[in-house]
């Protein structure tokens, strides 16, 4: 029987293959059936997301593992048919809906709030999508995850959209936004982590200048709105509104060795079986 959650959002950060650590902890959720009644995603959380709102569990730990190194799922030669490094067609369509196949009309039905976010090319502000309505061909989860260059930008109703990560990471906001007063998060960075600009995002700014101006500036800005934001979540923390689950140690944004990917997701799982009475009491507090 599902349990009833109410007043409290579920935010889920993004992070390539850091987030298999998130489907542990979701996956430990799903054992308890504790479900929440908003979600809000980015980028590879969105990932997490959908197979937690369809109540698979351990599918996006197969999916991880079994094609982490297939080269139809991520590698080089995707460039030449897709523009990207993510094989698009086979990793949102034909995984979804051939191989490991996932249960579209439980997704659908789910009793709750579900967003994407998303993060406009030429805007360079992050927009939110109604996840529930996404089509099979998994365009909005596409959007979310377009890392610049790693993918292509991505088109959605004319309009060209990035990764939802670069205009707004954690969007405990959003979740506030929307009236909630309590968040559980699921972080991917450990504590103390400090993000700086990294050379891949410096070389991004310089390809994309002149098209897209405002993306730039986002991305130009994204690591100290970033910092300024885990220091949010630390003074809701004080105040008792969010309860946290990150991992104990850095994790590879791009791990490729399974038995690691495994491992975090081993820690994550574990995470949340640890702390599920402490959540339960944060979840039940008026």
């Amino acid at each position: 029987m599902t349990k009833t959650i109410e007043n409290v959002s579920l935010v889920l950060e993004g992070g390539t293959f850091r987030t298999v650590y998130t489907a542990g902890v979701l996956d430990a959720f799903m054992e308890e059936n504790l479900y929440f009644p908003y979600i809000v995603g980015v980028s590879a959380g969105a990932i997490n997301t959908v197979s937690y709102v369809s109540k698979q569990q351990k599918r996006t730990l197969n999916v991880l593992t079994k094609y982490r190194n297939d080269p139809r799922y991520m590698g080089l030669r995707n460039y030449w048919k897709e523009r990207s490094m993510v094989g698009l067609d086979f990793a949102y369509n034909q995984i979804p809906n051939k191989h490991i196949l996932f249960d579209w009309e439980t997704y659908y039905a789910y009793d709750g709030e579900v967003e994407f976010g998303v993060t406009n090319a030429r805007t360079g502000e992050v927009e939110y999508k109604d996840a529930l309505t996404m089509t099979k061909d998994c365009l909005m989860l596409r959007a979310t995850c377009a890392i610049p260059f790693v993918f292509p930008e991505i088109i959605i109703d004319e309009v060209p959209y990035y990764d939802g990560g670069l205009a707004n990471a954690i969007p405990v906001d959003r979740a506030i936004e929307k009236g909630y007063n309590k968040h559980v998060l699921i972080l991917t960075r450990p504590q103390g982590y400090v993000k700086k600009s990294g050379r891949g995002t410096k070389w991004s700014i310089r390809l994309l200048q002149k098209k897209y101006p405002k993306l730039v500036e986002t991305m130009r800005t994204r690591a100290a709105r970033y910092n300024e934001r885990i220091q949010e979540i630390k003074e809701l923390e004080q105040a008792g509104q969010v309860f946290i689950f990150k991992p104990d140690y850095a994790l590879k944004s791009f791990e490729n060795k399974v038995e690691k990917m495994q491992a975090s997701y081993n820690m994550g799982y574990r995470h949340a079986k640890e702390k599920m009475d402490a959540l339960k009491a944060f979840l039940n507090e008026n």
